[in-house]
């Protein structure tokens, strides 16, 4: 097996969002550091495009088609989706890179050619419903990345794990009656998009195959870490995951100007350690996709965090750690 593998795509830059926190600057940073510490051992590649194929897995060609005319639009300038969401006329190639590297990195995984990898471009996707754009996000890469693991590599058993502050709406939407895919979201309430209250466990089929853990606002390490050590694996290894996906967001950092909670570096860094000793003992690969994250510092730090976790070859020793009252009422069962 090769070495892990960070997949992005220039057009990611191209993506023109004009005074918006989610602007191009994010990812210039972001390489910047990587650049800084060799890429933190991972190999570099550019991600393809997404197939009609793949998107259609969850968009319906309506809609595909609508955000296509709408970039084309943008060359007038700026066209608005909604109130936080435009697209320009690099949009559109950034959007199907983005998507594209998501897909990309399943297949990369799943063939064994990386033991673990990133997919980090712009737009971002997880606030992306099956129809509709929302909160910067115009396609549902995490929701069309574990949708091809399932429909197209046959998978049963996908893990989505989603820590941005916000909770993933779209994702959320799109597989909550999917019994293949558990999707757990971490995020701090209130706040946009309003979505995600513990009691939605999913439907149909998929009831108990989603798990919200809201969390109020100023939460720190002790309360993100407790949640994923002692609420995320635990249920992760009842699933027994063959595929591990995480919707990276960094800005439940405390230098985060989007919102108040006050995860520290160290507490990304132990996160992704939680997520990296899971995949060692599931046997399962770790993909991670870059959701949030407006603080650019925080952000970049987080990231070469995260990846040198995930590059580790052995796993850090599970740490010490208190269980949070709010993991402790979120371990209890359903009433």
């Amino acid at each position: 097996m090769g070495a892990p593998i960070y997949l992005r795509h220039p057009s990611s830059l191209e993506h023109d969002t004009g005074p918006y926190p989610e602007a191009a600057h994010r990812i210039r940073v972001l390489e910047r550091e990587l650049a800084a510490r060799d890429w933190m051992g991972f190999e570099t590649a550019e991600s393809p495009e997404v197939s009609a194929a793949a998107l259609a897995l969850v968009h319906p060609e309506a809609y595909v088609e609508e955000i296509r005319r709408a970039c084309a639009a943008a060359a007038g300038g700026a066209v608005y989706l909604d109130a936080d969401t435009l697209v320009s006329p690099g949009s559109w190639a950034a959007a199907l890179h983005s998507t594209g590297g998501a897909v990309a990195l399943v297949d990369l995984l799943l063939d064994g050619s990386a033991p673990a990898g990133m997919s980090a471009h712009r737009p971002p996707g997880h606030h992306a419903e099956a129809a509709r754009a929302m909160g910067f996000c115009l396609f549902a890469n995490a929701a069309v990345a574990a949708r091809h693991a399932t429909e197209v590599r046959g998978l049963s058993r996908v893990l989505v794990l989603d820590w941005d502050v916000h909770h993933g709406n779209g994702t959320h939407d799109i597989l909550l009656e999917d019994p293949r895919t558990l999707f757990v979201s971490i995020h701090q309430a209130p706040l946009y998009p309003g979505t995600g209250p513990a009691t939605e466990r999913g439907r149909g089929a998929g009831e108990g195959f989603t798990l919200n853990l809201p969390v109020p606002a100023g939460s720190g390490d002790e309360t993100w870490c407790s949640l994923v050590e002692h609420v995320v694996v635990p249920r992760a290894r009842e699933l027994a995951p063959e595929l591990i996906l995480v919707s990276a967001g960094y800005d439940a950092h405390a230098d985060d100007p989007l919102a108040s909670c006050r995860v520290t570096d160290a507490g990304f860094a132990a996160m992704a350690a939680s997520v990296r000793r899971l995949g060692a003992e599931a046997e399962a690969p770790v993909g991670v996709l870059l959701e949030g994250g407006y603080d650019v510092g925080a952000l970049a730090r987080g990231v070469a965090l995260t990846l040198a976790e995930l590059g580790r070859e052995e796993p850090r020793p599970a740490p010490e750690l208190a269980v949070h009252p709010l993991a402790a009422a979120a371990r209890r069962p359903p009433t």
